[in-house]
C-alpha cells in the first residue's frame, strides 16, 4: 500500500516511515468516514493513550529524580491530557490529513480539539505497531519537546485558583469570553478575556482555548495579588 502525499508528508513531520501504511491511514480515519472496509481511529486511539502515558512517566522520572509523586501527577496529567495531544497535532498539522466524513468536515472537523486529540493518540499507536516502543517515545520524546522540561507551569491550574479566590469572597465563578480567533486552521491564535462579577478582567492570547483562558486566569490573578499588596 502507497501513502497520499498529504500522508508522506505528515510521516516525515512525524519522523517516522511506516513499514505499514495501512496503520498511519487507520489512525487519521475518523468514525464517520469509517466503513467496511474502512476501520476507524478509535482503537488505536485507546492503545496510543497508554503508550504516551508510558513514554512521558518515563521521561517526568528522568526530568526530576527528586519528584514526589504528588508532584509528579498533575505535570503527568498537563503533559498526556486531550488539550496538549490537540496542541501537538495541530503543530505538524495533522488535521489537514484527517479522513472526515461530509458532515464532520462540514462542521470544522479539522479544528475540533477532540478530534486532533484522539487522532494525535491514533498516531502514536500506530508508530508503535508499526517500528515498537523506541520509535514511538523518539517520536513523542520529539513532539512533545520542551513542554516536559517547562510542565511545571502548565500543570499549575489558573482557572481553578482563580474560581476558588471569587468563591472565597461570595462570587460567582469567572467568566471566559473569546474576545477573537485569527490565523490559519493549523496554527489559531485566540484571544479571551477572564472577568469577575465585580467588573476586574484580563486579556490573554494562545494557541487553544484552554491555553487562553488558562493564561487569562493567571492574569487577572497576578492583576489581583498587585492590588492586593
Amino acid at each position: 500500500m502507497k501513502l497520499s502525499a498529504d500522508l508522506q508528508a505528515l510521516s516525515k513531520r512525524l519522523g517516522h516511515r511506516f513499514e505499514r501504511p495501512e496503520l498511519l491511514v487507520r489512525a487519521v480515519t475518523h468514525s464517520s468516514r469509517a466503513g467496511v472496509n474502512r476501520d476507524d481511529n478509535q482503537r488505536l486511539e485507546f492503545l496510543g493513550d497508554r503508550v504516551l502515558g508510558l513514554v512521558m512517566a518515563e521521561a517526568l522520572l528522568a526530568e526530576d529524580k527528586s519528584a514526589r509523586e504528588g508532584q509528579l501527577a498533575p505535570r503527568f496529567n498537563a503533559l498526556v491530557r486531550k488539550e496538549t495531544c490537540a496542541d501537538v497535532a495541530r503543530e505538524i498539522a495533522l488535521g489537514d490529513s484527517l479522513k472526515l466524513g461530509r458532515s464532520e468536515m462540514m462542521s470544522g472537523g479539522r479544528r475540533k480539539q477532540a478530534l486532533l486529540g484522539d487522532a494525535m493518540e491514533a498516531v502514536i499507536a500506530a508508530v508503535y505497531l508499526d517500528g515498537g516502543f523506541d520509535s514511538a517515545k523518539t517520536m513523542v520524546l520529539r513532539l512533545w519537546g520542551k513542554r516536559i522540561g517547562s510542565v511545571e507551569d502548565d500543570a499549575r491550574d489558573a482557572k481553578t485558583s482563580l474560581q476558588e479566590w471569587a468563591q472565597a469572597r461570595g462570587m460567582p465563578p469567572p467568566t471566559y469570553d473569546e474576545i477573537s480567533r485569527d490565523g490559519p486552521d493549523h496554527a489559531p491564535r485566540f484571544v479571551i478575556c477572564a472577568k469577575l462579577e465585580n467588573g476586574q478582567s484580563a486579556e490573554a492570547q494562545a494557541g487553544s482555548k484552554r491555553q487562553a483562558e488558562q493564561a487569562a486566569a493567571k492574569a487577572l490573578l497576578a492583576a489581583l495579588e498587585r492590588t492586593a499588596s
